[in-house]
């Protein structure tokens, strides 16, 4: 993992007490409930959680792409010395979007132009965000498509992407949002269309490419195992709340909140041969109604009596991990990690993107 600087002069990116709302349906839905969040200058983290948990809405908030029907209610996210949640016109992000946060979608045909040649999508960021032109573009684009993997960038510069497998379309969606020259790279689900040899050379890929062009990436995903081996961090989300938050080792051996705990014991290394996988039973929260207590709680056999009363704060583990669960209260009673979850070291053993 790299050597990350947790300190305040480290910090690119900082959501204090953000609330996101939606309007549906002549409702009003809660997707983000008051969270906040440090993004550390070459760090990787990952966010993590079910669908629905507000993972792509939280990080989206970031580039001004929430949903028309959608906006900050409360809270400040502040980048580059400014309060970018007070953004309200378009042009107002174009200074922000691309050249400095740019993101990479999980299905790469949505983000890639069918009538356009792969070359020239890439070399239209190149020109866009490093203002190189023609001949001195063309020479950067082809070194785009050979960093991220593409054989015979020469001839690949002129084909289309109805011409390139799944893997090699996301190499390209890389390649671009790599080309706009951003300092934070946000990956929502980069690897779930593919295979699982494809998705080990993805996450390696963008190990290789925060190297060379110094990036600070965010990874949003469902799946814990997934990030095991790329991220620094890892914040765990659900019903719109970051419940537990820490580097990954920390996470991964030693969680504490019942929802982690939940997550990493649905890891299929963790399954028994000849018994059903484990499985969350119940479903997560109604959004659209104030939730009181621990969100958790109605899905947690281990909930105690004040989850269903009164939402827990943050208790701290250390200087980089915390989680929101009343189970670290000095007068809760002692419950242990799932059996599952004692043996996770060496279960894990092998399942590296290394």
């Amino acid at each position: 993992m790299n050597q990350i600087n947790y300190t305040q002069d480290n910090i690119v990116l900082s959501a204090k007490d953000v609330v996101i709302k939606f309007e549906l349906r002549g409702k009003v839905l809660t997707a983000i409930r008051k969270i906040s969040l440090d993004l550390y200058k070459g760090e990787s983290l990952a966010i993590v959680g079910e669908s629905g948990s507000g993972k792509s809405v939280f990080t989206k908030s970031f580039m001004g792409l929430l949903d028309a029907n959608g906006w900050i209610d409360n809270g400040q996210i502040f980048f580059d010395g400014e309060d970018i949640s007070k953004y309200k016109k378009e042009k107002d992000w174009l200074g922000i979007r691309g050249s400095k946060i740019a993101m990479v979608f999980q299905d790469p045909m949505t983000s890639l132009n069918p009538l356009k040649t792969i070359g020239k999508q890439v070399q239209e960021a190149i020109e866009l965000h490093q203002g190189l032109k023609g001949e001195e573009a063309k020479k950067k684009t082809l070194e785009y498509l050979e960093d991220v993997g593409i054989p015979m960038p020469e001839k690949r510069y002129k084909q289309y992407p109805h011409e390139f497998s799944g893997g090699m379309r996301q190499r390209v969606v890389i390649a671009i949002a790599v080309a706009c020259n951003p300092n934070v790279l946000i990956c929502d689900e980069p690897t779930t269309a593919l295979d699982v040899t494809i998705q080990a050379q993805i996450l390696q890929l963008l190990k290789n490419m925060q190297v060379k062009y110094k990036l600070t990436i965010i990874y949003i995903t469902h799946d814990l195992g997934v990030v095991a081996n790329v991220a620094d961090r890892i914040a765990v989300m659900y019903a719109g709340d970051i419940v537990e938050i820490g580097k990954s080792h920390e996470v991964f051996y030693n969680s504490q909140h019942p929802y982690t705990w939940a997550l990493l014991s649905s890891l299929p290394q963790l399954g028994v041969k000849g018994e059903d996988l484990f499985a969350i039973k119940g479903t997560p929260p109604s959004l659209f109604k104030e939730i009181v207590g621990d969100a958790f709680a109605p899905r947690n056999p281990k909930a105690l009596k004040i989850d269903f009363e009164e939402r827990p704060p943050y208790f701290e583990l250390s200087e980089t991990h915390k989680a929101r669960t009343w189970l670290l209260h000095p007068k809760a009673p002692k419950v242990e990690r799932p059996e599952a979850l004692q043996n996770l070291r060496k279960n894990m053993e092998g399942y590296r993107y290394e």
